[in-house]
């Protein structure tokens, strides 16, 4: 938000604990009109809910029990997988839908949940309903039915809350009061910034209004429930329940979304797999500040040669186990070798167990050694933490380093390793998640769980400087062109106007046709781009330069710039009824990282030139506009 200045910005938040909400706001960019939140953790406040389910006090009556019966059977139904689940739709059929997606894939989840939402409008939450011995009877006769999931017909009434319980959270945000035609219904995009329960209101805006949706994930988020759902304490049928729940809600935020932007190939493929059609998809790296790694990076100090820095957040997942047994394959070559581990302060008690693990291995693979018998030994592995003496700054990790070291087994994105390539080191890491796309040619990829070949790959890198400093420098020269901010940017910028210019605009009555609907471009996208005008006509009005004379009708020009091409004839002809007249920037547009010249049409004499349409110098999207009842 910071860098698309151009766009006003109202944000949702969902917070899912209770150390997120107490850990405060972040400062905000002041495009941010205002921010709305609500929690996804602890009891919902069921204090102005009616005996079953409705707000403001008023309980549901028999129809709408009868509704919501019918709705949260059409939802469990879809999630146990019975073959009433699939109807209206072939299961087979959908892009990506494995061997295991089931009859949930199907229109009946999304039958469920889009009555859910309009019985939530229009009748209050739906906390207490979904919580009810109701509930609980219509999940429990899901899951007896025929042909259900593998592991659901065990299922007990205890499994049967704790599902209804799960539920209630993720569809908490069907039952807020933000679909109004003050509070999403009046925007122009609905960009989630994440999957799953997070893209709830942007899917309801687009329900209810028409909202395009854009959904990012970075990582996806039906992957990340299925690695974490083991760890919970929950009983084997309420976990397949979950999971089962989670990928019909992946499927149809990725079925409703305009454009998906995963953040690396790795993400892609998992979309692809869950549904997601490949037209829809957009690669877009997330941005990592480069300005802060510049010091580094153009020092031409290429570290420390004997130390190996692992730089992350200790965790089993990151097998620090694994990268100190092969430590200690590399002190067997290079007695002079140290390694440093830097992190984040621990503060689970899972990261402070682990790590007191890895310090009890170290301590035992290597014991202290002093020089003679009147010097204080010294471990060749220290434990270091973000902040303190030795690491104030993530900077000052990657500056001493001769090598920096990726040992994890499972990752989706590394920003640490991006992080390590802006500041020109070398690096080895394990071939997992996004690694392989991030790293290029420019440094060693070994198998994960595989300490010996971690250290050859270490100890080829140790032994040869100008192969260290060779990729190093190409592996800068990769993180500049596509993992930076600005690139993230550019990206968001194209897709923004991109959709909006798809839209229909519902602001006034200018936007609305003879037939009463929205007329598409009513307004096109470039109309809101700030700027001025760069002449001045009578009574104060502005009037560019170049509409300052006249031309003959069926002239077209574009703005003199620097650089500038050719000028692109449009194809709808000016002489024609004239369009409004809307103010254009001086500045081109970008689109998906071209620029746009604004394609001007003179009108009659003494009429002033008027925008037919905003014709792409390069772009990959075509632009329109209703001319006199056509398009």
């Amino acid at each position: 938000m910071r860098g698309l200045a151009r766009h006003d910005f109202d944000v949702y938040a969902l917070s899912r604990s209770a150390r997120q909400e107490d850990a405060g706001w972040i400062p905000l960019p002041p495009q941010v009109r205002r921010v709305r939140t609500a929690p996804l953790w602890g009891p919902q406040d069921l204090s102005g809910c009616g005996r079953r389910g409705g707000r403001g006090g008023r309980a549901y009556g028999r129809r709408e029990r009868r509704r919501f019966i019918t709705c949260f059977a059409e939802l469990a139904a879809a999630v146990c997988g019975t073959p009433d689940a699939g109807a209206g739709r072939d299961p087979g059929t959908e892009p990506g839908a494995g061997p295991d997606a089931g009859a949930g894939s199907g229109a009946g989840f999304a039958e469920g949940l889009y009555g859910l939402a309009d019985l939530a409008r229009e009748h209050g939450g739906l906390a207490a309903a979904l919580r009810s011995e109701t509930a609980v009877r219509v999940l429990e006769s899901a899951c007896r039915a025929g042909g259900v999931r593998r592991g659901v017909h065990g299922a007990t009434v205890p499994d049967h809350l704790a599902f209804a319980g799960q539920v209630e959270r993720a569809l908490r945000p069907l039952s807020l009061d933000w679909y109004g035609e003050d509070g999403l219904g009046a925007v122009d995009l609905c960009h989630a910034a994440s999957g799953g329960t997070a893209a709830l209101p942007g899917l309801l805006a687009k329900r209810f209004f028409g909202v395009p949706l854009l959904v990012t994930e970075y990582g996806v988020r039906l992957r990340t429930h299925y690695l974490t759902v083991a760890d919970t304490p929950l009983s084997a049928p309420v976990r397949t329940l979950l999971a089962a729940f989670q990928r019909c809600l992946t499927t149809e935020v990725y079925r409703q979304a305009d454009v998906i932007t995963p953040g690396n190939t790795h993400a892609r493929r998992w979309q692809e797999k869950c549904g997601a059609e490949r037209a829809k998809l957009r690669t877009v790296h997330p941005g990592v500040e480069a300005g802060r790694f510049a010091a580094v990076g153009e020092s031409g100090d290429s570290g420390d040669p004997r130390t190996l820095v692992w730089v992350g957040r200790i965790e089993p997942a990151k097998d620090l186990v694994g990268l100190l047994h092969a430590f200690a394959e590399v002190r067997r070559e290079e007695p002079e070798a140290r390694l440093r581990i830097v992190s984040a302060p621990v503060r689970d008690a899972e990261s402070a167990t682990y790590r007191a693990h890895c310090e009890a291995v170290a301590a035992q693979l290597f014991p202290d050694e002093a020089v003679d018998a009147h010097a204080v030994g010294d471990n060749p592995v220290s434990f270091e933490d973000l902040g303190g003496p030795y690491a104030p700054d993530v900077t000052d990790a990657y500056a001493g380093a001769g090598v920096v070291v990726l040992s994890s087994v499972v990752e989706g994105f590394p920003a640490g390793l991006v992080e390590a390539m802006l500041c020109g080191r070398a690096t080895v890491s394990t071939d997992v998640g996004a690694v392989v796309e991030i790293i290029g040619g420019t440094g060693l990829v070994v198998p994960p769980r595989n300490p010996r070949a971690l250290a050859d790959a270490c100890l080829a890198l140790v032994r040869d400087r100008a192969r260290r400093e060779r990729l190093g420098a190409a592996a800068r020269a990769r993180a500049l062109e596509l993992f930076t901010v600005e690139q993230n940017l550019a990206a968001f910028r194209g897709i923004y106007l991109e959709l909006i210019s798809r839209a229909p605009v519902r602001r006034d009555a200018d936007g609305i046709g003879a037939d009463g609907e929205p007329l598409p471009f009513a307004h096109p996208a470039e109309a809101y781009v700030p700027g001025h005008w760069t002449g001045r006509g009578s009574g104060g009005a502005t009037t560019p330069a170049w509409a300052a004379a006249p031309r003959p009708a069926g002239a077209y020009a574009t703005p003199a710039r620097a650089g500038a091409q050719a000028p692109v004839r449009a194809e709808v002809p000016v002489a024609q009824a004239p369009v409004a007249e809307v103010a254009v920037a001086q500045a081109p547009v970008v689109a998906n990282g071209r620029a746009e010249s604004p394609v001007v049409a003179n009108g009659p004499a003494g009429v002033p030139g008027q925008v037919v349409a905003s014709l792409p110098v390069a772009a990959s999207f075509p632009v329109a506009r209703r001319v006199d009842g056509h398009v």
